[in-house]
């Protein structure tokens, strides 16, 4: 169904309907209209990385996670299975009465905020902290979820509109306040992106205010989004949002003003309580009722096009598509393409078959929290890291014992020894004992000196890093204050490595975190460094297929790790100078879009074809992709002698106009498999928007004529160049 066809269906339902009828439909928790046929509906459901908080389901890697693998055809397959089991869901739910809170088709994922402060808790339900990256990613995940067919699979929601990322404990009275430059160099593309490229059935706004105006009721924002570029779908509200504008903003005075402001300014679903006092201020004659009106009829015109009153296809999608093989499947491969391979002194991959005993320690080997990050589903099975090891361990004794090679008695087998080591941020893991001896310490360097290789996993989990504990939310955290390694874990790691040096055997430090740390301590003294994000319900088994070598890891980090914070603007400074790898001139620890593979791949080389018409960028343009395009076919190969997947990325730097992004800006990546010895040709395309640049007021346009363009597996930075021993292909480009 067209949605000039579900519109109209909605305007003639809507007509039907008393004010008091209109306005109860406006809240999250929609009440049924019996004597229209219309059943209760609940707007709020999540979908971050699998259906979420609404029972089993599969729970794919967190969203940076997925983000790490560069993949954005993955990601489309992803919404699509998060469709199908939200569909699956939604029918049995719906039929036996249950249609409570996450219960619904109207996903409020992805989240395409720009990570610009690895600080901010909730960084890890982002793509990053590159908008070119995001608003690949995102377009793709809204895609696959909404669907292509009659009716759409399931609503798909952008947000946090516009300007959003901490810190979270101001959220409720902050104010953001960020250049027109940066807004539409950094903070807008990827809601651009979404808007125009995957039709994104609706927008959140954000709690915080940007330049002044609540996010939630601000006619700036909506001005973007519906006048420039011309989203017809709905706009809700963050939770509770609405009430921050009397309570904590103190920009208007009552319910009913907040009621009044949000309602004109194009919210139509209050995740809230403030919406109860539509007719109050409608009385009071605050608000007229067109408004009210015009935001039913768009949250009818959703239901429509969901095919909510209709038989559709997707009334036959059966339970069995939760969880199905196909979907842990598809979140195995999406842990293992995110795994992040930081530091490798030829450690990895561990050669299993001549090991007789692995040391595990650390808080986050055995822990099903580091593996889910936040707004997760519930898996049936998990698999810890620990647990993923001990898999691989077993095979590994069944086939010893299947030829022969281990003794009935057990010698032989291979041994995997275990410590916690320590608790996650407490002193230590049982509370009557003495803190200043660390109870866990002494077992974590007796593990490691009866193993022949040790594996340390660390890190953080949500209740660590993520959202500001409020009504909705079953925890509180919220934002790091710093980049360290938690104090304990911090000691018990330098401890454990330090003896392992000591004692000439190996180690490897895996992280378990959904933002940047200082791993500076991994960097020094382990002998390989792996960083696996929150790797999902199955996370365990891609971590140890990546170090036992079933697979080569190949994902990219998709922001920048840091030494430290020292060098950073202040968290509450929304200015992008000096922060993310395109405005940062210090040296980092790892640099975004870095990542080492167990083969060798490099470009030797690289052609750039630019249309005999040239390359023109026309802002108002309402279908970005029939954009011109530059063509650039790139010469790849694998010297290595292992047979790799890798992400060859493509930059660009505008070498005229000195108010261009400073460094070289990602414009083009795909993912490349290359068998040992293998050379091929790849060719990307690269948009006309990726030649422009964004002035003082914001405009965009393609103001120069001479470019840089970058072929790599790795950005074209010094700090690149040094881990991984490979320059960038370059190539300049005139127009």
């Amino acid at each position: 169904m067209d949605r000039t066809a579900a519109r109209k269906r909605a305007e003639e339902l809507v007509s039907k309907m008393t004010l008091e009828e209109k306005a109860s439909q406006l809240r999250y928790d929609s009440p049924a209209i019996e004597r229209l046929g219309i059943p209760e509906y609940n707007w709020w459901n999540e979908a971050l990385h699998g259906v979420a908080r609404a029972g089993t389901a599969t729970v794919f890697p967190q969203a940076i996670a997925m983000a790490a693998a560069f993949d954005a055809p993955m990601m489309k397959e992803i919404g699509d299975a998060i469709a199908d089991e939200g569909r699956a869901k939604y029918n049995e739910q719906a039929k036996r009465g249950d249609r409570d809170i996450y219960k619904g088709l109207t996903f409020w994922s992805p989240n395409v905020n720009i990570f610009r402060d690895p600080r901010w808790g909730r960084g890890h339900e982002t793509y990053g902290e590159d908008p070119y990256l995001t608003s690949r990613l995102g377009v793709n995940f809204v895609e696959g979820l909404q669907g292509d067919g009659e009716y759409m699979h399931a609503a798909a929601c952008a947000k946090h509109f516009a300007v959003h990322s901490g810190p979270e404990a101001e959220r409720h009275h902050f104010n953001a306040v960020a250049s027109k430059k940066d807004m539409e160099e950094t903070y807008l593309p990827a809601f651009e992106a979404c808007v125009k490229e995957a039709k994104v059935e609706a927008v959140m706004g954000a709690y915080n205010r940007t330049n002044g105006e609540v996010c939630c009721g601000s006619p700036t924002l909506q001005k973007i989004l519906r006048g420039k570029w011309g989203f017809q779908g709905h706009f809700v509200s963050d939770c509770w949002a609405i009430r921050d504008f009397h309570e904590h903003h103190k920009i208007t005075n009552s319910p009913e003003e907040s009621v009044t402001l949000a309602l004109e300014n194009g919210t139509d679903v209050n995740c809230g309580c403030t919406y109860q006092k539509i007719l109050s201020a409608h009385e009071k004659g605050m608000i007229d009722e067109k408004y009210i009106t015009e935001s039913c009829i768009r949250l009818f015109t959703t239901r429509y096009l969901l095919g909510l009153f209709d038989e559709t296809e997707y009334d036959k999608v059966p339970y069995t598509e939760v969880e199905s093989p196909a979907h842990l499947s598809l979140a195995n491969r999406a842990a293992r393409e995110g795994i992040v391979l930081l530091k490798n002194d030829g450690v990895l991959p561990l050669s299993i078959g001549k090991l007789s005993s692995i040391g595990v320690i650390g808080p986050n080997a055995n822990a099903r929290a580091a593996l889910i990050g936040n707004y997760h589903g519930t898996a049936s099975r998990y698999v810890t890291i620990l647990e993923g090891i001990q898999d691989a361990a077993a095979a590994e004794n069944r086939r010893r014992s299947e030829a022969g090679n281990a003794a009935d008695d057990g010698n032989g087998s291979l041994r995997v020894f275990y410590s916690q080591g320590c608790d996650l941020s407490k002193d230590n893991v049982e509370p009557l004992s003495k803190p200043e001896l660390a109870d866990r310490f002494a077992e974590a360097l007796t593990v490691a000196d009866y193993s022949d290789v040790t594996i340390l996993v660390i890190g953080l989990d949500e209740t660590l890093e993520g959202e500001e504990g409020d009504d909705g939310n079953a925890y509180f955290s919220g934002d790091k204050k710093d980049l360290k390694i938690p104090p304990f874990q911090y000691e018990m790691v330098r401890n454990v490595l330090r003896h392992t040096k000591e004692t000439g055997k190996k180690s490897i430090l895996v992280n378990v975190s959904g933002s940047a740390l200082d791993l500076s301590v991994g960097e020094e003294l382990a002998d390989a460094v792996v960083q696996v994000f929150y790797p999902g319900a199955s996370g365990g088994s891609a971590a140890a297929d990546i170090l036992f070598g079933k697979a080569s890891p190949s994902g990219k980090l998709p922001v920048t790790f840091y030494h430290d914070e020292d060098k950073l603007p202040d968290f509450e400074d929304y200015s992008m100078w000096g922060r993310t790898y395109r405005y940062f001139d210090g040296t980092p620890l790892y640099p975004f879009g870095y990542g080492l593979t167990y083969g060798d791949c490099s470009v030797d080389g690289m052609e750039v074809t630019v249309p005999d018409a040239g390359l023109v960028y026309d802002p108002d343009e309402a279908e970005p992709a029939a954009e011109a395009t530059a063509g650039v076919c790139v010469h790849v190969r694998n010297d290595g002698s292992m047979a790799t997947d890798d992400v060859l990325q493509l930059y660009i730097r505008d070498e005229e106009y000195e108010g261009a992004v400073p460094h070289p800006s990602l414009c083009g990546f795909e993912r490349v498999s290359l068998a040992p010895g293998e050379e091929k040709g790849v060719t990307l395309a690269v948009r006309a928007r990726a030649f422009t640049s964004v002035d003082d007021d914001g405009l965009r346009l393609i103001r120069s004529h001479k470019f840089t363009l970058y072929a790599g597996f790795q950005q074209p930075d010094e700090r690149s160049h040094a881990l991984t021993g490979h320059e960038c292909a370059s190539s300049e480009v005139t127009i």
